[in-house]
Formats: C-alpha cells, structure tokens, sequence
C-alpha cells in the first residue's frame, strides 16, 4: 500500500530470499566464490555457515539459479528433520533417478552408477543441504558415507553443508570428527556494518523502483543498524514496518523516529545481540574507549572532592 506513495514498483523489504535482492557485500562475495570453486573444482565437502537471517538461504538460492542455468544435476534437501531413508528417497527423487527398491544398499549402488555415468559426461552433480544443524547424528554419518563415492582423482559428489552457528558446534563432537575431517572448504555469512547497511538499504530500494528520492533519512538508517545489529532479516523487519508507518503518517522521508517506534514495537530494544557484526572489533575498540574516558572522568571527579592535606573526601 505504500509502493506508489513512494514511489516503488515492489516492496523492497521482503523477507523472502529471493536472490535478485542480493546484497554483494566482501563476505558475501568470498562465499559465492569458494561455493563456486569447490563445486568446479569437485572438492567434495563445503560447510557454509551464519548467524540466523544473515542470508544463507538467500545465497543458497542464488547458488542454486547459477546450477540450474549450468544445467548442473542438483537435490536441494530443505527439510532436515528427516530419517536416513527419507534423505536418500528426497536425494533419489530430486536427481531423477528411477528405482525400484528402497533398500539403503540398493539406492547407494544405483546412486553410484548414476553419478559415474554423470562423470563420464562431464557433468558435476551437487547435493545442497539446508538447516544442517538439525540433522541426526546417524544422518551426518551417512552424508559422510556420500563422500566415499568417488574416483582415483576426484569425488562424484559434491555436498554443500549450511547452517547456523551451532552447525559448528556440533562437528566438534568426537563421533563426527571423520565428517570434519572431510570438510575442503568452509565460507560464513555474517552481520552487515553500518556502511553495508547504508548500501543494503539503497541496493533494495533501487532494485524495487526508487526513483532517486530519499525515502530513509541518514539518521533512520543509523537506527536500523543500531536496532538490527546488523542483521538483514531484522533489517527488513523495521524497514518494512516504518515504510508502512510513513505512510499511514503521510511523512517523508522516513525518520530515526519512526524506526525506533517499530523498534519498540517489536520488543528489539530488549534483546541482546546474539552474534558479533563485521564491524565488531571496530565496536568493541570503541566501547572500550569509551569505558576508559568514563573511568578517567569518575577518577578525575573524586580527586577533584579530595582534600590531599587531610587525605578527607570533602562533604
């Protein structure tokens, strides 16, 4: 409703992952293209992993419009609450490859010969794997397994395994060390800085029809970085919701004011950041200024109340 009074043609701040609104930020950039070599290069094993809403499945997309458009054989497993034979029937389905049994042994076997015929043309098949910190121990031992399809020279298969930050964790674990051996190539998303939100807010506006005019204050943008921690998600969550105040408010640009309201509104101003921004180094320095200048100022303060011939506070 409020596209035409601002001038849109679409609403920019879907939380959709759709990948035309992809933000190329250096991170972003350098996942794409170890996602890319690895897959090229039949490496095998690659782990991308992020904080929620900091764009995996986004990227995950775009990667699979690239495979797709390469006429790369692709299964894109999105649901990881499943069994060991629930992941082969969705792999085997996905590739296209008729049989008859569902016997793990048997569908191995045929996945085999259907991935080195694919070899001898030339062709690369990949399996992607979404939410993978939610998979069973069992399950992860059998994609293990998966890498044991192979050639002298090069693996048949190559596995891209994404998921939060707890997916790092739990490769940690003792009964999956043969599975984090394997891993060729890892690659994270992560919090975007004030400057990348700058240009995130701008890149999603352009591609959704701006026209040039300012529809974010600099101070409102200030806001969502500061409320978002830098989070896309979140940073589409209060874009969204202060478009849509802005214009029941008939009001542009859009205020510092109007995003704090939808800050609070959404309780953000109470929660704790649960990940460290691109920019956190540069944040801890600076917080870390700034507790010194408060020390020095209470120092100073209670030597100024100090008689240093009585070695007495004064009242």
């Amino acid at each position: 409703m409020y596209r035409k009074f601002f001038g849109l043609r679409e609403s920019p701040f879907n939380v959709n992952p759709d990948p035309r609104y992809i933000f190329k930020t250096k991170q972003v950039l350098d996942a794409e293209a170890v996602l890319a070599y690895g897959i090229q290069r039949r490496k095998g094993f690659i782990l991308l992993t992020g904080e929620v809403g900091t764009g995996k499945t986004t990227l995950l997309n775009r990667l699979l419009d690239w495979l797709h458009g390469q006429r790369v054989p692709t299964s894109f497993v999105f649901n990881s609450q499943v069994n060991v034979n629930q992941l082969f029937e969705f792999v085997m389905a996905d590739f296209g490859i008729p049989c008859k049994s569902r016997e793990k042994s048997t569908l191995i076997l045929r996945l085999n010969e259907w991935l080195l015929d694919r070899y001898r043309a030339g062709e690369t098949a990949v399996l992607v794997i979404d939410e993978a910190q939610n998979l069973s121990l069992p399950v992860l031992e059998e994609i293990r397994l998966l890498t044991n399809l192979e050639t002298s020279t090069a693996k048949l298969l190559q596995i891209v395994l994404t998921g939060q930050p707890e997916l790092e964790e739990k490769l940690k674990m003792p009964q999956l060390r043969q599975l984090r051996q394997r891993i060729t190539l890892r690659c994270r998303t992560g919090a975007l800085t004030l400057e990348e939100t700058f240009g995130y807010i701008a890149e999603r506006l352009r591609i959704a029809g701006a026209n040039g005019e300012v529809i974010f204050s600099r101070e409102a943008v200030q806001t969502v970085h500061l409320y978002s921690r830098g989070i896309p998600r979140v940073v589409n969550l209060l874009c969204e919701h202060a478009l849509i105040d802005a214009y029941v408010e008939r009001s542009r640009p859009v205020s510092a004011e109007m995003v704090e309201e939808v800050a609070r509104e959404f309780q953000l101003d109470e929660i704790e950041p649960t990940t460290k921004s691109a920019s956190a180094p540069a944040n801890e320095k600076a917080l870390q200024t700034e507790r010194l200048a408060r020390n020095l100022d209470e120092l100073l303060s209670y030597l100024r109340n100090i008689d240093f011939a009585t070695k007495e506070r004064k009242p």
